[in-house]
C-alpha cells in the first residue's frame, strides 16, 4: 500500500470507524473515556472531535487528546471535576 493511502487511512480512523465507546484508549487516556462515559457524554464528545477533525485523526491523537486534555475536555463538556 502506498505510503500517502497509509496516512489517509489512519487519519480516518475515528471519523469513519470509531466512537469513544469502541475506542481502545490506553494509559492516561482510560480514565478520561470513562468519565466521559459515565457523565452520559459520549454523543457530545464524538461530535466535538468530528467538529475538530472534520477529515479523521488517528488512535494516537485521539488517545493524546484524551490523556493530555482532559480538563479542556471535561470543562467543554460541562463535566464537574470537584
Amino acid at each position: 500500500m502506498p505510503e500517502m493511502a497509509k496516512t489517509l487511512e489512519l487519519m480516518k480512523t475515528f471519523t469513519e470507524n470509531t466512537t469513544l465507546q469502541n475506542f481502545n484508549a490506553w494509559s492516561g487516556a482510560t480514565d478520561t473515556k470513562n468519565t466521559i462515559i459515565e457523565e452520559g457524554k459520549a454523543d457530545e464528545f464524538n461530535d466535538m472531535i468530528e467538529d475538530l477533525y472534520p477529515n479523521g485523526l488517528s488512535e494516537t491523537t485521539l488517545n493524546d487528546i484524551l490523556w493530555f486534555e482532559d480538563e479542556w475536555i471535561f470543562e467543554t463538556l460541562g463535566i464537574d471535576q470537584d
